[in-house]
């Protein structure tokens, strides 16, 4: 299974997160638009992601819904026909929500800085710090909080678990 460190944060001024990000950036942006449909499942979350009609991928990870930066552990497949594989999915596990967002990546080294807007809830910040198998969850927290700083976000913009959490509260 893959891992790597995650953070996400609610930001109020994405140009400005945007403009850091261009001058930190390697490569990039690149924009994307996901339609992520979760299903219930009884070990932590199970996706389906669909970039477009013959473009899919169906992602299991475990994640702690803590603030900060945190070890999430995934594995990713993917599939010719989301649509099918969704209507496949539903009727086993059943639906338990939607999330839709337009996303702009950028890199920073191993580094993935998603600045996302997300339907109904709006602009946020999503730092994925691939892991090696020799990096511990340590290093890729420093490299995390290292970037936070550098984007200027701060720890009171910090959200615990994934956008679906804050659709389904309402917030």
């Amino acid at each position: 299974m893959a891992r790597n460190v995650e953070v996400k944060a609610r930001v109020s001024d994405l140009a400005m997160v945007e403009a850091r990000a261009r001058s930190l950036a390697d490569q990039g942006p690149f924009d994307l638009t996901q339609d992520d449909t979760f299903f219930a499942c009884p070990r932590g979350r199970l996706k389906l992601r669909e970039l477009s009609p013959e473009q899919g991928e169906l992602i299991s990870y475990v994640r702690p819904d803590v603030l900060g930066p945190k070890i999430s552990e995934f594995f990713i497949s993917a599939t010719p026909s989301p649509q099918a594989m969704r209507e496949t999915l539903g009727r086993a596990l059943g639906i338990i929500g939607r999330v839709r967002k337009r996303r702009r990546v950028y890199l920073v080294e191993h580094t993935r800085i998603h600045l996302d807007h997300v339907e109904g809830l709006g602009a946020f910040l999503e730092l994925e710090v691939e892991l090696s198998e020799s990096q511990t969850a340590a290093d890729g927290e420093v490299v995390a909080l290292r970037l936070l700083s550098a984007l200027g976000v701060s720890e009171a913009d910090l959200i615990r678990g994934a956008y679906l959490d804050l659709l389904r509260e309402g917030r």
